[in-house]
Formats: C-alpha cells, structure tokens, sequence
C-alpha cells in the first residue's frame, strides 16, 4: 500500500477514526497498530507477513532470554540466535542471487565453471529496515542499555508501525518503544504539525520527484550519454531521490505525530552540507547512527590508529552500501563514500589539533525532536570543523561536497558497473542536444520550490519554519500544495524508491 494511492486514503480514513476511538485504552489501541500495520504490508503480498512476525517473535523472544541469563558465554549464544536469524532472512531474499552470480563469475574467471541453483526470490518491501530495526532492539538489551519488554503486542506495534514500516526512519526501541507502552495524548499542536509534515512529504514526492523521474530516465537511458545530458540528468536524480526519500520520512513523522507519536527525524538539509561528514550528518540519519553505533564502533572506531580508523570507515560505508541493494555498484557507492569520509578525516585533522568520532553522529541537540532548532548551520562535531575563514572558502568547500556527492548519485543511480563506465566517459564528450535547453528549464521548474523551501529553512535554522506563520498565511500555502498535488496525483501510483532497498 503506497502512501500516494488512492486506497491508502481509505486505510488512513478508516484507521484514524477507529484509533481516536480507542486511543485512551493502551491494548486495544497496540492492537490495532498491530492489525493495521499487517493489514498494510500485507497489502503488497501477504505472504511475507510471516517472516515480519517471525522477526519480531524472535527478537522478543531473545530479548527476554538475555534479561534472565547471567553467564556472558550464554548472553552471547542468545545475541547470536538473533543474529543469525535476522541476517540470515535477510541475507537470503536480497542477497542470494547476488552472491551466487559473484560466485559463478568468479570461479569462471580461475577456469571452474559451476552453476549455482537459480531461484525466483522476491525480495520482501522493507525487509532492511525493520530487520534493522528489530536487531537494534536486541543489540541495546544484550549491552544492558535497555531493559526488555514483556508485552509482546506493544513490541509488535513497535516493530509494524506502519507509518515507519517500510522506509524508514529506522526507530530505536529505546524511543519509541516507551510511546507504545504508555497513553498519548494527542495535542492540537500535533495534529497541525502532522498535517503540514504530510503535506509537504507528499508535495516532494508527488510533485517534485514523481515530475523528476521521466528527465532522470531520459537521460540515463542508452544512446543519450553526452557530458550535459549526463550531468542535468545527475543533478535531476539527486533532487529526485532526495524529494522522494525525505518525502516518505516526513509523511511518515507527520502521520506519527497525528496519532501521537513522535519518530526521528532523518533528513536535514543534506545538500547544504561543506563536507562529506557534514553530508551525512544530514542524509538518512537514523541509517548512518545506526551503523555508527551497531558497526563502526563495534569495529573499534577511531580508538586503534588512524590505520584501523580508515579501514573501520571503508568497511561500514561498504555494508552501507551493500544494505542499499545486492548489485556492486551500491558496492562502489559506499566504498566511494568511505573514502570521501576517510579523506574528510584526513583534511580536518591537519587543521584541528583534536579530532572526534570520525564517522556521522546524527544532529545537533535532540534528534529525536522533529522541530529542534539549531543555530544556523552548527551542528554535532561540525562547528568547529565546518568553519572556514570567509565565505568564499564555504562556498567552494559547499560546490566540491557538491560535486562529489552528486557523483557518488550517478553510481547510485547506474544499472551496472559498465553503465558507471559508459556515463563517467561521457563527460568527455560537451556536445549539447537540442533539447537540453527545454530539459534544463523544466528542470528548474520543477525543482524550485523545494530549492526556496530549503534556502528558507536553513536561513532561519528551523525544519518546521512554515509552522511559525500565522494560522491564515499557512492555510494559504497548504491549499497551495494540496491543490499541486491533487492535480499531479496519478491514479496508477509510482513507488518510492527506498522501497526497493
């Protein structure tokens, strides 16, 4: 069920109405979470609803188990049931066919031919994220960071939200699974906001991405590969994702917040970032703290030299790629992120005589507060390293984050590892089509009312900027939107992209 379709309206109307009718009753309203939730995923292929219940069974399960076990040798066996099982589903329905075919090519190279059993996998809608999810869950108990629940319902409910299912964010126990276990009172103030993060989160997928997608296509598609073509065709990917991806995020905290609920935000203005850290400071946070905490330092972060720093970074970026999908240019995606994070490390510590957690740390103050406050654009472990002498330095620090970033999208964004090589030769060839003109102005069309939005919540530092408007003057900009997104809202609805991951 897509959050932009025509059923999804229905679902929503019907939800809404029956959990203000049982808000105040904490089990009837976890069940019905639960049963709308599964209702939800569901609706794509009911079939793997059991391996989401069994998931979640699992980690429940485990979580009680590590509460009752002293002995570490024991804890540890527990935290590798989880593990193994979770990973294991995982590694199967994404990464089967991946690493079977890398097998068979490898072993064709050295001479050996083998053939690996073919199976027709359908990879499960969100299987990263709420395995991620659900294994945060055992990783902070087996720390003692967290003690277990043993309410199975508010623990599936916790796990299916459907608001947050399937693309995240990626919610840690240790914050929302507090909310499934007391009554929430739902505040005006939450259904205003709710209704402005829905409306602009459909606005940058309806509107923005959705009208990206066919200029994106077209310039990646055989034939066309020229220097321009390339290029626009890049930048309109990386708005394009972006609009589409933060625009999932903030449907989903708005429909939080309208039944009281309040999830991370995870995204903050990623394409203002002067550095590569500072890009993922803001991109998909709750990704980037998830490996943080669960992988990089785990590895031994920066505490073993700056040899096992670097390799601790390239490693997490890797898998970080990888989790985006089983093909090797999500591979080298991450890999080339490494290596721009590892560099970042490099350039910063020549400058500063201390340097801290090399590796993202989400935002600054409470990033759980979807409308904190940061002042201008300082933010965890950036403010002093982010600031440069005068303007002129953070622009041109700004244009080259910029620059590799948006390389980085055309390996995203590349079907296969000889289409990364066909698209980056094309940059040798400056011919113009002529139709890159009309191209480029529907480009900036389409993208400038997302670019003004940015521009004006950075100037004022607040993600929730339009919310500090008069009643009058925000109404008038939510029929704005509204009536946008009635008249691009298609009836044959397009899927957001993380859904494939």
């Amino acid at each position: 069920m897509l959050f932009n379709s025509n059923v999804f309206l229905q679902f929503f109307a019907a939800f809404i109405l029956l959990f203000f009718l049982v808000r105040r009753s904490l089990t009837a309203r976890n069940w019905l979470i639960v049963a709308g939730s599964y209702l939800f995923y569901g609706w794509w292929d009911y079939r793997f609803l059991s391996l989401l219940f069994l998931s979640s069974l699992l980690d429940f399960w485990v979580g009680l188990r590590l509460e009752g076990t002293v002995s570490e040798s024991r804890r540890r066996i527990w935290l590798m049931a989880s593990l193994t099982g979770n990973l294991g589903m995982l590694g199967f329905f994404k990464y089967y066919g991946f690493f079977a075919e890398s097998l068979a090519a490898l072993m064709e190279g050295w001479g050996m031919r083998i053939s690996p059993m073919a199976l027709n996998i359908v990879l499960p809608v969100g299987i990263s994220f709420y395995t991620f999810q659900t294994l945060s869950y055992t990783l902070d108990v087996y720390r003692r960071q967290l003690k277990p629940t043993r309410n199975l319902v508010s623990f599936l409910a916790y796990v299916s939200f459907f608001p947050q299912l399937v693309a995240g964010p990626i919610e840690r126990a240790s914050h929302l699974l507090p909310q499934m276990e007391q009554t929430r009172v739902i505040t005006r103030a939450m259904l205003e906001e709710g209704l402005w993060l829905v409306l602009w989160g459909m606005f940058k997928k309806v509107v923005v991405a959705d009208n990206l997608a066919p200029l994106v296509d077209l310039a990646y598609r055989p034939g066309e590969s020229t220097g321009p073509v390339v290029l626009l065709g890049t930048v309109a990917f990386g708005l394009q994702i972006y609009g589409d991806f933060s625009g999932y995020s903030d449907i989903a905290r708005g429909l939080a917040l309208m039944f009281g609920f309040d999830i991370m935000v995870n995204f903050n203005l990623p394409y203002l970032a002067t550095n590569i850290r500072d890009f993922w400071h803001r991109w998909h946070i709750s990704l980037s703290t998830w490996l943080r905490d669960y992988l990089y330092r785990p590895l031994g972060g920066n505490r073993r030299g700056p040899g096992r720093t670097g390799i601790n970074l390239l490693a997490t970026m890797l898998l970080g790629g990888l989790w985006h999908g089983a093909s090797w240019h999500f591979v080298v995606w991450g890999a080339w992120h490494g290596l721009g994070l590892l560099i970042c490390r490099v350039w910063i510590q020549r400058r500063e005589s201390r340097l801290r957690d090399p590796f993202p740390h989400g935002i600054a103050g409470n990033p759980q507060r979807p409308g904190f406050h940061a002042p201008g654009l300082a933010f965890e472990n950036t403010e002093k390293e982010g600031r440069f002498p005068n303007r002129l330095k953070t622009i041109f620090s700004w244009v080259l984050t910029m620059i590799f970033v948006f390389y980085g999208w055309l390996l995203f964004r590349a079907g296969s590892m000889s289409e990364v090589a066909s698209l980056t030769l094309a940059f040798g060839d400056w011919r113009c089509p002529d139709w890159l003109w009309s191209y480029a102005m529907r480009l900036a069309v389409v993208a400038l009312p997302l670019v003004l939005m940015q521009i004006w919540q950075a100037r004022t530092a607040d993600l929730l900027a339009p919310m500090r408007w008069s009643v009058w003057t925000r109404s008038i900009l939510e029929g704005v939107l509204l009536w946008a997104i009635l008249v691009f809202w298609e009836q044959e609805s397009t899927a957001f992209i993380y859904f494939q991951f």
